[in-house]
């Protein structure tokens, strides 16, 4: 992404999307956004964000706040219930550098794992990660691989069971899983 802001501020490159807007809050401008991660502390702490709607431009964050597994968020520009019912739907963006630090070796941020090879334990490749999604309990890889011409796809629970290892500096994967499942 590289476009410019109505600010003039060009959108920086490592946006990356963290939520959505799920709809208005309130009768003074508050926008309700869906977050896709549970803790959500990218859009809790970053000052500003990038909105896709009516074109990317980006927002200063005024005060943001979980309300009920939603961030409830009021932002330069959305001064009532009308324009912030208009953002319905926007894609809520912020920079991947301005993401806190993660506590643990062993946590990753999903935008961290896109893209990395996964192979399993005999060296065999499975593909490359596509997507993240989540089934409530766990997140799980999309593994996307081509087989006899076709675009394939395995679905890897992100789970230590079957995660061996994540090398990002070698940008990849390595999972308890064969070719077969």
């Amino acid at each position: 992404m590289s476009e410019k802001a109505a600010s003039g501020a060009k959108a920086p490159e490592d946006l990356v999307q963290v939520g959505f807007v799920f709809g208005a809050y309130g009768i003074v401008g508050g926008v309700r956004v869906r977050p896709f991660s549970a803790e959500a502390d990218a859009l809790l702490h970053a000052k500003t964000w990038w909105i896709d709607k009516p074109s990317l431009h980006d927002v200063d964050v005024k005060r943001a706040k979980l309300h009920g597994g939603d961030v409830v968020v009021t932002m330069s520009g959305v001064a009532d219930r009308n324009a912030a019912e208009a953002l319905k739907g926007a894609s809520v963006f912020i920079p991947r550098s301005e993401f806190p630090a993660l506590d643990e070796e062993d946590e990753f941020y999903w935008a961290d794992l896109l893209g990395l090879a996964v192979e399993n334990q005999q060296g065999e490749s499975l593909g490359t990660v596509a997507d993240m999604m989540s089934n409530g309990p766990q997140s799980i890889l999309r593994v996307e691989y081509e087989a006899e011409g076709k675009a394939q796809e395995r679905l890897i629970p992100f789970v230590d069971q079957y995660v061996i290892k994540v090398d990002k500096d070698a940008k990849k994967i390595i999972v308890d899983w064969g070719l077969d499942y």
